[in-house]
C-alpha cells in the first residue's frame, strides 16, 4: 500500500494540480500533511436559536426559510450587497453579504437555509453581516458546516473554510484505510487511547467535545511518547562517550567570582558551580543554560572558557549573527582586560573578515596559538580546524540547523557544550524538547538596574511619543525606534507575512499607512528630531555599514537610532533609555521582549513605548500580556499556550516537527504520562534491542532522523 506521505494532495477530489499551490502555501503537500493539518478551535453549531430569541452581540445559529432576497449595489459604499430576509415562524433576521453578487442566485424563495454568525442591531433591527451558511436538502448526507462541532482551519488567501472541510473529508472517505497505527496496541488498550484512523476522523469531525477531547489526548500521547524515547536514547548516546576531565580547584573558582569589578548573583554563582561539576566528568558536558535578557550568561559561560584554557584546551562560541557575535567578542575581551583573569588570547571569526586575515587566523587557530574563538557560522567552516577544543558555547541554538551544531562539536573530540538561550522555556517544554541536557537558570538579574515602564499608544498619538523621545534625549540619554519594515516598497507583504498565524492581518491589503524604517529616518532628520543625531541601521545593510553605524550610537555619536528587528539581540547599550516600537501589533510576543531588554540596561528608568492599532482580538491580547508583565517566563507560558512549541521556536527544533499537536503548556498530564511510560519502556531495555521493542527503535530512527544523527555526530 502507498505511503501517505507519497500521495499528492492534488489527487483529492476537488483540489487538482491549480488547487495544489494554495494547500502549498499551507504546508500541505501530501494526503498525510492534510490529515496533521489539523484545526486550530472549533465552534460548536449544534444548538438553533429561534430569531425571536437572538441576542445582539453574540455568535449564534439560526435555522429558518428564505422570505425575500435583494442584489443591489450600495449607494454609499459602492459595494455589492446581496440581503436576505430570513423567516422561522418566531421572527425574521436581515442577513447580508458584500460583494459577493452570484449568492443571490442561490437563495431562492421558500428554500430552507441554516446561517452561522454574529448577530448585531442595525436600525433598531437584528441582523447578520456575512454569516456562514448551508442550504438544507432533503437528500443532503451530511453536513460539515452547520448543525454540528465545526473545524475552524488556519486559511491562505483563495482557500474558505467550507472548501477546506470539504477537501479533508474527501481525503478521510478515500484514504483514512490508509493510515498506519505506530503506537503499540498494549499502550492503547492500557490507557483507553483511540486508534490512529478513529483519532484523525475525530479530530477533524468530532460528533462531541468529548470525542476530540479524546482524539487530541490519544494523538498528543503518541508523540510525547515516541520523542521521549528519543530523548533517552539521545541521553545514554551522550553518557557513554568518553569525554574531556576538566579540573578546577575550589582556589582557581573562587578567584574567578572575585576578579570582576561587580558582584555576580547569587544564581551566577550557582550557575559556575554547575558547570564546573559538568566539566569535571569523564563524559561530555550537554546543558542548556538558560536566562532573560541581561542575566548575566555571557559571564557564566566565560567561567568555561577559563576552565579550559587552564587544562591546556581551546574554546569556542558560537552565535546566529555577526552583530551577536560581535557583542560577544567585545564583552567578553572587556572582562578580560586588566589583568584579572588567566591571559587567555581570543579572537573573532566572522564572514566580513578579509580572506588574507581569514587565512592567518585559521593558522593560529590550527596552531593552538588562540585560546578562545567567537564568531558566527564561520566557525564551522571547514578550514577552521582547532588544535584541542574541548569547549563550545552555542548561543540561541534554536536559530541554528541541526548539522550545524553537529559541525561544530565534530571540531573537537568529544567536547563539553554549553548552549545558551535568551527564549525563556518554562519546565514543561525543557522535559519535551531538552530532556536530555542538564538545565541551569540564571533567575537573578544583576543590582543597580534602572526600571523599565511599558506603555501604549495609538498611531494618533505619536506627537506625544516623540515629545517623549526628545525628553530623553535633551537628559543626554539614546533612543531606539523600531519599524517591522525596511522601506516603502516593502509594504506589499508577502504570502507569508500575510498569512502569518502570528500576525495581525487585518490591515493586509491596506497597508498604505504603514510606516517604513528609510521612509521615517529621513522625516526624522529633517522634522521631529532635527535638533538630534538620527541613525539607521537594518537587516539589509552591508555588515560593514550596519557594524559602523552600531559602533557611533555606543559610542554615543547617535541620539536616536532607527532601525527593524535587527536590534532583536546582541546590542547592549546601557545610556539607552527609549524604545519605541511602531506597529507593535505585527510582532510576536517574543520579538517585543527581546526588543524591551535592549533598554534598561543602566542605571536610569527606562521607557517601552509601543504605538499600536490592534484591531484583532488575537492582536488585543498579545499585548495586554506584554504591558502586563516583565517576567520572560510568564511571557512564555502565555506565547506558548496561544502558539504552540513549533511556532514560538521555529519548526527546525528537535521533535517540534512531530509535535502537530501535542502541546506540553496545555498537556502536561498526558507529557508525564507518556514520559513515564518511555521510561519504563527504556529501563527493561536500553538499546531497544527485544523483538517488541525493534519496532520501536525503527519508528524513532524515521521520525528522528537529525535529531539521532546529531548523537553520533557528538
Amino acid at each position: 500500500m502507498q505511503s501517505l506521505q507519497e500521495i499528492s494532495i492534488q489527487y483529492v477530489k476537488g483540489v487538482g494540480p491549480a488547487r495544489k499551490k494554495l494547500f502549498q502555501r499551507l504546508g500541505v503537500e501530501t494526503i498525510e500533511d492534510l490529515f496533521y493539518f489539523f484545526p486550530r478551535r472549533y465552534e460548536d453549531r449544534t444548538h438553533l436559536t429561534a430569531i425571536a430569541r437572538l441576542k445582539a452581540g453574540e455568535e449564534q445559529t439560526v435555522k429558518g426559510r428564505i422570505a425575500g432576497c435583494s442584489s443591489r449595489r450600495s449607494w454609499y459604499t459602492k459595494k455589492h450587497v446581496v440581503e436576505v430576509i430570513l423567516d422561522d415562524d418566531s421572527g425574521r433576521l436581515s442577513c447580508t453579504w458584500f460583494n459577493q453578487p452570484y449568492l443571490a442566485s442561490y437563495f431562492k424563495m421558500g428554500r430552507g437555509v441554516v446561517c452561522h454568525g454574529k448577530v448585531d442591531m442595525y436600525k433598531n433591527s437584528l441582523q447578520m453581516v456575512s454569516p456562514e451558511w448551508e442550504l438544507i436538502e432533503e437528500k443532503e448526507k451530511g453536513n460539515l458546516n452547520l448543525g454540528r462541532i465545526v473545524p475552524i482551519y488556519p486559511l491562505t488567501r483563495g482557500v474558505t473554510q467550507r472548501y477546506l472541510r470539504k477537501t479533508v473529508m474527501a481525503s478521510l472517505e478515500r484514504y483514512k484505510d490508509h493510515l498506519v497505527d505506530e503506537l503499540p496496541i498494549p499502550l492503547r488498550n492500557k490507557h483507553r487511547l483511540y486508534n490512529i484512523k478513529r483519532s484523525i476522523a475525530h479530530i477533524h469531525f468530532p460528533k462531541t467535545l468529548e470525542e476530540q477531547e479524546n482524539a487530541l489526548r490519544r494523538i498528543s500521547f503518541e508523540e510525547f511518547f515516541f520523542f521521549q524515547i528519543s530523548v533517552i536514547q539521545r541521553r545514554l548516546s551522550i553518557t557513554r562517550k568518553a569525554g574531556i576531565p576538566h579540573h578546577t580547584s575550589d582556589a582557581q573558582t573562587l578567584k574567578f567570582i572575585q576578579a570582576f569589578p561587580f558582584e555576580l548573583t547569587g544564581a551566577q554563582k550557582r550557575v559556575i558551580q554547575e558547570i564546573r561539576a559538568d566539566m569535571q566528568r569523564p563524559s561530555p558536558m550537554l546543558r542548556l543554560l538558560q536566562g532573560d535578557v541581561g542575566s548575566g550568561k555571557t559571564v557564566a559561560a566565560l567561567f568555561g572558557c577559563v576552565a579550559s584554557f587552564e587544562n591546556g584546551f581551546q574554546s569556542c562560541v558560537m552565535a546566529p549573527t555577526e552583530i551577536l557575535a560581535r557583542q560577544h567578542y567585545e564583552n567578553i575581551v572587556q572582562l578580560l582586560a586588566g589583568g584579572r583573569f588567566p591571559p587567555l588570547r581570543a579572537a573573532l571569526l566572522v564572514g566580513g573578515i578579509l580572506k588574507k586575515e581569514k587565512e592567518k587566523l585559521h593558522q593560529r587557530i590550527k596552531a593552538g596559538e588562540i585560546n578562545l574563538v567567537i564568531g558566527t557560522h564561520a566557525l564551522i567552516h571547514e578550514g577552521v580546524i582547532f588544535k584541542n577544543l574541548s569547549f563550545a558555547v552555542i548561543d540561541e541554538q534554536h536559530k541554528f540547523g541541526v548539522r550545524q551544531r553537529a559541525l561544530l562539536t565534530e571540531k573537537g573530540s568529544n567536547p563539553d557544550v554549553l548552549i545558551m538561550t535568551a527564549t525563556p522555556i518554562p519546565r514543561t517544554l525543557c522535559i519535551t524538547l531538552y530532556g536530555d541536557m542538564d538545565i541551569s537558570v540564571l533567575d537573578e538579574m544583576p543590582p543597580g538596574r534602572g526600571k523599565i515602564k511599558t506603555l501604549l499608544y495609538s498611531s494618533e498619538q505619536s506627537p506625544e511619543v516623540y515629545a517623549s523621545v526628545r525628553d530623553e534625549l535633551r537628559l543626554g540619554r539614546q533612543a531606539y525606534v523600531v519599524y517591522p519594515i525596511i522601506e516603502e516598497s516593502s509594504r506589499r507583504f508577502s504570502e507569508a507575512e500575510s498569512r502569518d498565524p502570528d500576525r495581525d492581518n487585518s490591515s493586509v491589503g491596506r497597508n498604505t499607512d504603514l510606516k517604513a524604517a528609510q521612509e521615517m529616518f529621513r522625516y526624522f532628520q529633517k522634522e521631529e528630531f532635527k535638533d538630534f543625531r538620527v541613525g539607521l541601521v537594518h537587516g539589509r545593510m552591508k555588515p560593514k555599514q550596519s557594524r559602523e553605524t552600531m559602533a557611533r550610537f555606543r559610542r554615543k555619536e547617535i541620539d536616536l537610532l532607527v532601525a527593524t528587528t535587527v536590534l532583536e539581540v546582541g546590542v547592549d547599550v546601557p545610556n539607552a533609555s527609549v524604545m519605541v516600537v511602531e506597529h507593535a501589533e505585527r510582532f510576536g510576543l517574543a520579538p517585543l521582549h527581546q526588543l524591551r531588554g535592549r533598554i534598561g540596561r543602566g542605571q536610569a528608568d527606562s521607557l517601552c513605548i509601543l504605538v499600536a492599532e490592534p484591531e484583532t482580538e488575537d492582536a488585543q491580547e498579545r499585548l495586554k500580556a506584554f504591558l502586563s508583565t516583565q517576567d520572560g517566563f510568564k511571557i512564555a507560558e502565555y506565547d506558548l499556550k496561544i502558539r504552540g512549541p513549533g511556532r514560538y521556536f521555529g519548526r527546525h527544533q528537535h521533535g517540534l516537527n512531530e509535535l502537530k499537536v501535542a502541546n506540553p503548556m496545555t498537556q502536561l498530564d498526558v507529557l508525564e504520562l507518556a514520559r513515564k511510560e518511555a521510561v519504563t519502556l527504556t529501563q527493561g531495555d536500553p538499546r531497544l534491542e527485544t523483538p517488541p521493542n525493534r519496532y520501536i527503535r525503527d519508528v524513532i530512527r524515521r521520525r528522528y532522523p537529525t535529531y539521532l544523527a546529531d548523537v553520533a555526530a557528538g
